[in-house]
């Protein structure tokens, strides 16, 4: 990775590229996560993460492109604090997840942060682990379309 990565604020013109990167087929094979068409993907991203003043959302820049996003939420139910990224599969293998989620952690300040993982994902498994996240547990879901899938949940302690 040559040139420098950044994070910056969430701006209206990065949606339609969010929303190409979560239709790759093999993205969301890897993700265990359904695309959303594009009417529930822009009212989930201005509402739930954009109208949400408790999330943290930040655009992956490098090499003055947008390359995805990574940001911080927290679960209603269990209000365990959570990370998240998506990035741009032409952008995977050259460490900028990595680098994107370790800028995250310097951002964000609650402790424990979580992730959860399909086991399949290796290469996320990889990033979480580089950054410091230790793996802390199993567990499962079902999918939208009743596939069962196995995950890793993860956690950073400091």
């Amino acid at each position: 990775m040559n040139e420098s990565l950044s994070l910056r604020a969430v701006e209206p013109e990065d949606l339609p590229i969010f929303f190409a990167h979560q239709l790759d087929p093999e993205a969301t094979r890897m993700a265990a996560f359904p695309p959303r068409d594009h009417e529930s993907f822009m009212a989930h991203w201005t509402t739930k993460i954009l109208g949400n003043p408790e999330v943290v959302s930040r655009t992956i820049i490098w090499g003055g492109r947008v390359v995805g996003n990574v940001g911080a939420w927290t679960d209603a139910e269990t209000q365990e604090r959570f990370i998240c990224y998506w990035i741009g599969r032409e952008f995977w293998g050259q460490g900028l997840a990595t680098a994107a989620v370790r800028l995250l952690i310097q951002i964000e300040p609650s402790r424990p942060l979580a992730a959860r993982v399909v086991k399949h994902n290796v290469g996320s498994i990889r990033v979480l682990e580089k950054v410091g996240f230790t793996r802390a547990g199993e567990d499962a879901f079902t999918g939208s379309n009743g596939t069962r899938h196995e995950e890793f949940v993860y956690v950073l302690k400091e």
